[in-house]
């Protein structure tokens, strides 16, 4: 029963690994989004990281992408970014959030 009981705890173990490592790697594709964003609505500096904090912010309210592609584009619309841009940007920043977190390139 122990080799069970280790295979199990190994899986969990793995799973929390996963989780957190998953957790990291959206929580920078949302700054790096956020600081794409800033850049495109003239925003430097404090600015800046003031707006990507905002918008990692908002990735939180509602499971998926579909908060923070409604309020990129909702500020961002003004500008001509539709929604096929942001969701592009997003998958672009998910790319290199990964390569920054897992360190592989």
């Amino acid at each position: 029963m122990t080799s069970f009981d280790d295979r199990q705890k190994a899986f969990e173990t793995k799973f929390a690994h996963d989780e957190e490592l998953r957790f990291r790697i959206l929580a920078r594709r949302g700054k790096l989004i956020g600081l794409w964003a800033a850049e495109k609505l003239g925003k430097d500096g404090a600015d800046a990281d003031a707006y990507a904090k905002s918008v990692l912010l908002s990735d939180l309210e509602i499971p998926g992408d579909d908060d923070i592609i409604a309020k990129l584009h909702g500020d961002l619309a003004p500008l001509g970014v539709g929604v096929a841009d942001i969701k592009a940007m997003l998958a672009e920043k998910l790319a290199q959030a990964e390569t920054q977190v897992t360190g592989e390139a």
